[in-house]
């Protein structure tokens, strides 16, 4: 089974900068797909990014496209999320999780993430 544990959240204002990392262990590291998901309080789970097996497809949602640059090292096993410019709206625990390895849904859908970490805040502040 594989385990997925995000680090790198806090607190940055308005504008600034935090990069969001994701550890893979438990076996080995072979997801094809990897994806970052966020949810803020009452609110469904959104979309953020996500990356293929070899880093060269990348993936964002309208609203951090510009702004976050997704990444992946598969012989550290690691995932991270580059987020610049952050706004209030950036504001929710991010996710890191990884993808089932079928085409049934799209990578922007939670339905194709069969593992997923258990979250890192963002806080942006004005």
């Amino acid at each position: 089974q594989v385990s997925l544990e995000e680090s790198g959240g806090g607190l940055v204002q308005v504008g600034g900068s935090l990069t969001l990392s994701c550890a893979a262990s438990g076996r080995t590291f072979c997801s094809a797909l990897m994806g970052w998901f966020r949810q803020a309080p009452g609110k469904e789970r959104e979309f953020v990014s996500a990356i293929g097996w070899s880093g060269s497809s990348t993936y964002y949602g309208d609203s951090v496209k510009g702004r976050f640059t997704i990444s992946r090292d598969n012989a550290k096993n690691t995932v991270s999320l580059q987020m610049n410019s952050l706004k209030p709206d950036d504001s929710a625990v991010y996710y890191c999780a990884a993808g089932g390895g079928s085409f049934t849904y799209t990578v922007r859908d939670p339905l194709a993430y069969e593992h997923w970490g258990h979250g890192t805040r963002v806080t942006v502040s004005s």
